[in-house]
Formats: structure tokens, sequence, C-alpha cells
């Protein structure tokens, strides 16, 4: 009689190969069901972790390591200026804390490429991407996380985006960059408001918020949307209330026939609410507008008849910019796997190198965009196209 007798025996199970149905699996088929990475769908494991922070950390060191640098090259320029507006110090501090969002924008995609190469290169020289690829995990499922963190980096572009107008205008105040213009008057100038409203003035005394021989052009497209213009010979600004008019006329022209007019005595415009130490200022610069601000004006600019192709792509780099953090991304990867040739140096040298031909691109693009040579909205998006093929065709040849 054999030993085993009295024993039930089960046939074993070939590694890899499903239990039979009504079966719980054994011990050891457990064990080879969740140690398989292939076996189980995605799942976040401590190399995940390990992967992202590492990237994490070389990004919040690149993206505020590059703006600290430009506020010591800036604040050396400019120190002696504050100085003489007897500025303290700590207000000067703090107006330069307030410029780091505005100085941040453009750095960012630099900042990912940074990350992206040294997290990368410094698993390529430690041999940890070949235990990974060993333990059955690919490339692509390794930089997963890099490429999760490059989308994080693109919203928190967005955010910058939207924020940098506003910390730049705390910025300006504190270090009193609007009170040094020089002169309260203004003569023989333009200005162009919302809804496609362009003010011509004579004369703007801003001590005394007075106006003199005003133009008001509204440019129509036919009976639905006429033409106007409104002349006045003098408009005073109520605070709280806007610009009072006196006595004028405003003529309609549905076409380049007809004309009506109605003369008023007075009026008010509800239009202008910009006061008149705002009406002396320069126009703002697109980096100081925010996205919907920035595309009011570029509506109004062209229906005042202006040429508004470089702010046209300035309004799509807002977008664009944040956008190229994970087109970035998608080309750093597979360029970092080189970087054990020549160590943190050859990093180094591939990052400062792309940083500056991308910076280089986004400027060619933008002066080829704002001389209409190409429509402004594809300028605005061209680097992001290249460095996508680009990105594309590196990370095809990366062995998985």
């Amino acid at each position: 009689m054999s030993a085993t007798a009295g024993r039930a025996i089960s046939p074993s199970v070939p590694p890899g190969r499903r239990p039979a149905p009504g079966r719980a699996p054994k011990a050891r088929e457990r064990r080879t069901l969740e140690e398989d990475p292939r076996a189980s769908g995605f799942k976040i494991g401590p190399l995940d972790w390990y992967v992202f922070f590492e990237w994490i950390k070389i990004f919040v060191t690149t993206s505020l390591g590059f703006p600290v640098l430009v506020i010591v090259i800036d604040l050396t320029d400019h120190l002696q200026t504050y100085l003489q507006r007897n500025i303290p110090a700590p207000q000067i501090a703090l107006g330069y804390i307030y410029w780091i969002p505005g100085s941040m924008f453009l750095v960012l995609p630099a900042a990912v490429l940074f990350a992206t190469v040294f997290s990368i290169g410094a698993l390529t020289r430690y041999s940890e991407i070949t235990a990974a690829k060993a333990s059955g995990i690919s490339f692509y499922r390794l930089t997963a996380p890099i490429f999760f963190a490059a989308c994080l980096s693109a919203l928190l572009g967005l955010g910058i985006g939207e924020l940098a107008p506003v910390t730049n205008a705390k910025h300006d105040a504190i270090l009193e960059e609007q009170q040094f213009r020089g002169g309260n008057d203004r003569f023989n100038f333009a200005y162009a408001a919302e809804e496609g409203r362009v003010y011509k003035v004579g004369s703007l005394d801003a001590q005394r918020g007075v106006m003199n021989s005003i133009e008001i052009e509204r440019r129509g497209v036919g009976f639905d949307y006429p033409t106007y213009i409104l002349t006045t010979q003098s408009a005073n600004w109520k605070t709280g209330r806007g610009w009072a008019l006196g006595p004028g006329a405003v003529h309609v022209l549905p076409d380049s026939v007809q004309d009506f007019v109605v003369s008023f005595d007075s009026g008010r415009d509800n239009h202008l609410r910009e006061a008149p130490a705002e009406l002396m200022a320069t126009p703002k610069n697109p980096e100081d507008m925010r996205f919907a601000e920035l595309r009011r004006f570029v509506t109004a600019l062209q229906r005042s008849g202006g040429n508004a192709d470089e702010l046209k792509v300035e309004l799509a780099q807002k977008i664009a910019v944040p956008v190229t953090c994970i087109i970035i991304a998608l080309f750093g990867a597979p360029l970092a796997t080189s970087t054990q040739r020549g160590g943190a140096a050859y990093g180094i040298a591939i990052s400062l190198a792309t940083t500056v031909l991308f910076l280089m691109m986004i400027q060619l693009t933008k002066a080829v965009g704002a001389k209409g040579l190409i429509p402004p909205y594809l300028a605005a998006w061209i680097p992001n196209v290249i460095f996508s093929i680009a990105g594309i065709y590196l990370l095809a040849r990366v062995r998985t």
C-alpha cells in the first residue's frame, strides 16, 4: 500500500495558468499572481512614488532657482533707484516676492526638462532602469509618474498665467513703479477700450480729472451693429460714477451713405471705466493681462482697425506654454537615457541647450506671427508641434 494513501492529491497547476473553476488557488499560486506585475492591472507602487518624488524635488528646485537668479540680476540693476525712492528694504523684498510668479511662467518648461533629464539620468546611471526592465516593468510604465507630474506642472502653469498679472500689479504698486512717470498731462492720444470703442482725446489733465476735445468711435458691421461717432468738447471724472460728458453729438452710420445725428446737452459714458491716472499709464504689457482681459483687448483692437497679430500670439502662448510642459517631458524622457555617457555635466548641457532652443523658437515664432507671415495662433503652437514630433520619434527608439 502506498505511503500516500488516505491523502487527496491535487494535480499541480502550471505557473501562469488560471486555477480550475471552483477551486481556490494554492498559496504558491497566489504568490505568483501577486508578484507578477503583469498579472494585475495598473497599480501605484513604491517605485512609482520614488520616481515621482525624485522628479518633484528637482522640479521645485529648478522652477524656483531660475526666478531667484532673475531677481538677483534685476535687483542689482535697480537697487539704487529703489533706495532713492526711500523704499525700505522689507518692502523691496516683498515686491520681489510678488514678482516670482511672473518670472516663473516661461521657465516652467525648462524646469520640467531639467527634472526629467536628471531624474531619469540618475535611474540610468545606477542601472535602476535595467533592474526595472528585468523585473518586467517597461520604460513607458516606469516613466508614467513623470508624465503625470508633467501634467500637474501644466495645470500649475495655467494657474500661474492667471495669477502673474495680479502679482505683477502688486509688485509695481509696492515698488512705486507707476508713481514716477512724471507729469499729469497727456496730449493727442488714442485709447482702445472694451467692445471696440476707441477714444481720441485732445488733452487730459489727470490731476483735475478733465478731458477735452473727445471723439469716441465704435466700428460696426451694419444696421444690427452700426458704427457711431460721438464728439464732445469736455468730460469730467466723477469718483464712483465715471466720466460725465459735456454737450456734444452722436453720428450713427449704419452704412456709408446714411448718417443719423443726435445732439445732447450732457451724458454719461458707462463703458469707459478707467480713472484719469489709469489713462495716463502706458498700455499694459500682454504678460500683465489675464487671459480673458487680453482676449477682450484683442477684440477691441481688431474692431478699432488695429493690428492685433502680436497680441494674438501672446494670447495663444498663455495656453501653449503650459502645454509645453507635457510635451517637453515626452521629449526629455528618452533623451535622458543617454546622459550616462557624460554624467551630470552631459545632462546639464542637454537641458541648457534645449532650453535655449525652446526660448529662441518662442521669440522667433512670435516675431513671424506678429508680422502676419503665418497665422498668429499657429505661430504660438509651432514649438510644441516640433518638440512633439521629436519626442515621439525619440520615444519610439527607446528600448523598452
